[in-house]
């Protein structure tokens, strides 16, 4: 009986490959065309971001930047026991922080309480790390509708924009860029809650609540986050340039041979030879004020040093030295032309 012929495999076919790369084409498509005509929810965005990290790329309690920047504020109003004056959240464009004017300003004022100060230092400390860096920060003012009427502040506008400029001025000094600050008063005219009742009549604790001083937190665009670095780097080379020239100008001859302290345990005769060697190199600041020091004022200064050489002993020895090794740098200095002072190991003292 013959064998049963082989049954002949069927090859797979892949065509299905191809109708579901073009839908995923599609649909990336439409979501781009989507975010360029929408209002881009930053925060949803980078929570949508995150969620795909976890599922996806198995990244268990993966943190947007907002979420972590929400979470670094609140520690630090939980840690400074400022959680009843500072509410922390976060709306569709970032992180948004309230301060209560009434507990970080004095009265009628735009100056910082004691209390504040450090509260709002570790807030600017935080803000200047580099995992925010790329974030803007908008400070507003907010007052209530009672009238103010002092010669600092003729009216709200300037109590409001006058807070806002005091915390976007503590931030500065405190390490944040100031280019990604910027201060806003709105006066009373958005109030968070009624600053009166139906019948006119003011309620003293709405007028607290619209006293307030309001931090947005907002992710850089990507063509802000372009010309914010590139300013940076520019600064970074701008501070580079000016460290190589104050390294390339040469020291004072004050500071290259500076008169050392003498030592208590030197003999009487020690001490005026000591008292004597001082001399000379104050004569060689008096000659050398204007930067420089001609041959013929080293020539001057070392007869100086070698009549005083008789006296020479273990314990001055040190002194005789540093300043010969001085006028010798002098001296190849004037050699060469280069007018640079060498590397040295300066003037030792030897108690």
């Amino acid at each position: 009986m013959p064998p049963p012929p082989a049954q002949k495999q069927e090859e797979e076919k892949e065509d299905w490959l191809t109708t579901y790369a073009d839908a995923i084409t599609l649909l990336m498509a439409f979501f781009v065309m989507l975010l360029t005509f929408a209002e881009f929810d930053i925060p949803a965005y980078e929570e949508l971001t995150s969620g795909i990290a976890a599922s996806v790329g198995g990244v268990e309690g993966a943190k947007s930047t907002t979420q972590s920047l929400k979470i670094a504020v609140e520690d630090i109003s939980f840690q400074m026991q400022a959680d009843q004056f500072m509410h922390v959240e976060v709306d569709d464009k970032g992180v948004v922080v309230e301060l209560q004017s009434n507990a970080f300003f004095k009265p009628g004022k735009a100056e910082l309480v004691d209390a504040a100060v450090p509260v709002l230092q570790k807030l600017a400390e935080t803000l200047a790390d580099d995992q925010f860096e790329l974030y803007n920060i908008v400070v507003e003012g907010h007052t209530d509708d009672e009238p103010i009427n002092t010669p600092q502040f003729p009216s709200n506008w300037e109590l409001s924009i006058g807070r806002a400029s005091t915390v976007v001025r503590l931030f500065e000094t405190n390490a944040v860029n100031r280019s990604r600050l910027t201060a806003a008063g709105f006066a009373d005219t958005e109030p968070k809650v009624p600053n009166l009742d139906r019948e006119g009549r003011p309620i003293p604790e709405n007028r607290a609540t619209n006293r307030r001083v309001v931090l947005h937190m907002t992710p850089m665009s990507v063509a802000e986050r372009g010309e914010y670095l590139k300013a940076r780097e520019f600064e970074r080379q701008q501070m580079e340039a000016a460290a190589a020239r104050e390294a390339a100008k040469p020291r004072p001859i004050s500071e290259q041979i500076p008169v050392p302290p003498t030592p208590e345990d030197m003999t009487t005769e020690q001490r005026q030879i000591k008292l004597a060697l001082d001399q000379v190199i104050r004569d060689i600041h008096a000659r050398g004020a204007n930067g420089s020091l001609s041959s013929a004022d080293l020539d001057a200064i070392r007869r100086q040093l070698i009549e005083l050489q008789v006296a020479r002993d273990a314990v001055t020895a040190p002194y005789f030295d540093a300043i010969q090794a001085f006028l010798d740098r002098q001296r190849a200095n004037a050699g060469s032309g280069s007018g640079t002072e060498q590397p040295s190991g300066g003037l030792e003292v030897v108690n």
